[in-house]
């Protein structure tokens, strides 16, 4: 089969070890289905793993990949067949034990084997075939399209997520979103839309906050020095109720200074650098929330798709390209220049 894959980790040049070419399909094992995949999304997940952040050297080669959407295709030995083959469905990305005392409660996500699909022993996406845990298998909204549906396990449920289970966020609450145009920047602004909250997004380029305006965000103001007084002067002197933060030092004085009394700051990235300045006499003072936030819960999954399904939201898509040309997405992905998910198409 088709598949792109890691060869090796560089972690200056991540993509001198991609290869688009021929693997040996997969066998499914007990408790897993084979997909015949229809379209994947990229994620920086996927250069993390290129630059060999939290992987065996001896795991290669890998297929890449955690987000997938596609057909059915086959079940593996002594395994429940929710699904007719032949049925479209996305795939829930984390892989946990499903027996330990996180998995058991409500929570999942704090599982000691966490893991994402193209870690520890799981092949990715980005092929022809892959094998996901029977469990993680969801029906598409009907409202949306393969490739659409592919852009939801990691980005859509990361900012589903911060917003609504680690930020609390209800109707008429108020959210920055800091660094416009990825990824899970204009997933956090899609669904905060939805939501009924009111968005503030943050970019350092004219160009990146004046389409963040025609997507329909209420403001935009450009990072830097003059941040914290405007994001202020736009909430009544108050601040915002919650900050999604994937950025790290290059916003993080400005997360913490543009929260009202008592807001939180959710974290799930680090782009731009994990070591700001901590600021710890303004997080006592004005009883700030630092919350941490990874992937979601398969219930949380659930929600997203529920919530997809009801408003109408459509995941907003760079591009899209052949397997075979995938190469092209992932230097757009390196490159940071996409706006919204960048997708390759199988089937």
């Amino acid at each position: 089969m088709l598949a792109a894959y890691a060869t090796g980790t560089d972690a200056n040049q991540p993509l001198s070890k991609l290869e688009v070419g021929e693997r040996e399909a997969p066998e499914p094992g007990r408790g897993f289905v084979r997909l015949a995949v229809g379209a994947a999304a990229l994620n920086h997940h996927d250069l993390w793993t290129l630059r060999g952040v939290g992987v065996a050297p001896a795991s290669f080669p890998r297929t890449l990949g955690c987000d997938v959407a596609g057909r059915v295709d086959k079940y593996g030995p002594d395994t429940p067949e929710n699904y007719p083959v032949g049925t479209e469905v996305v795939a829930h990305a984390v892989i946990t034990c499903g027996s330990c005392d996180a998995c058991l409660g409500p929570d999942e996500t704090l599982c000691r084997r966490f893991a994402l699909l193209t870690e520890g022993p799981y092949e990715g996406t980005l092929a022809q075939y892959c094998l996901i845990p029977a469990k993680n298998l969801f029906t598409i909204p009907h409202s949306l399209t393969i490739e659409e549906a592919a852009c939801l396990p990691t980005a859509y449920l990361t900012a589903y997520r911060m917003l609504f289970t680690k930020g609390a966020l209800r109707p008429g609450g108020t959210v920055l979103i800091q660094g416009a145009g990825g990824g899970l920047s204009t997933a956090a602004e899609r669904l905060a839309l939805a939501a009924g909250l009111r968005v503030l997004v943050s970019s350092r380029s004219q160009e990146k906050r004046d389409a963040a305006l025609r997507r329909g965000v209420h403001h935009t103001v450009a990072t830097g020095r003059e941040a914290v007084s405007e994001i202020l002067a736009l909430t009544d002197g108050e601040g915002v109720d919650v900050v999604i933060e994937s950025v790290g030092e290059a916003t993080w004085s400005t997360s913490l200074r543009a929260l009202r009394r008592g807001g939180a700051i959710v974290v799930a990235g680090a782009t731009a650098g994990a070591e700001p300045p901590a600021d710890l006499r303004r997080v006592f003072w004005r009883q700030l929330r630092v919350l941490g936030s990874m992937m979601g819960t398969r219930a949380e999954f659930r929600e997203l798709l529920a919530m997809v399904a009801a408003s109408g939201v459509r995941p907003l898509i760079d591009s899209a390209v052949p397997l075979a040309q995938a190469g092209e997405a992932f230097l757009k992905l390196e490159s940071g220049q996409a706006t919204g998910k960048l997708v390759v198409l199988v089937a």
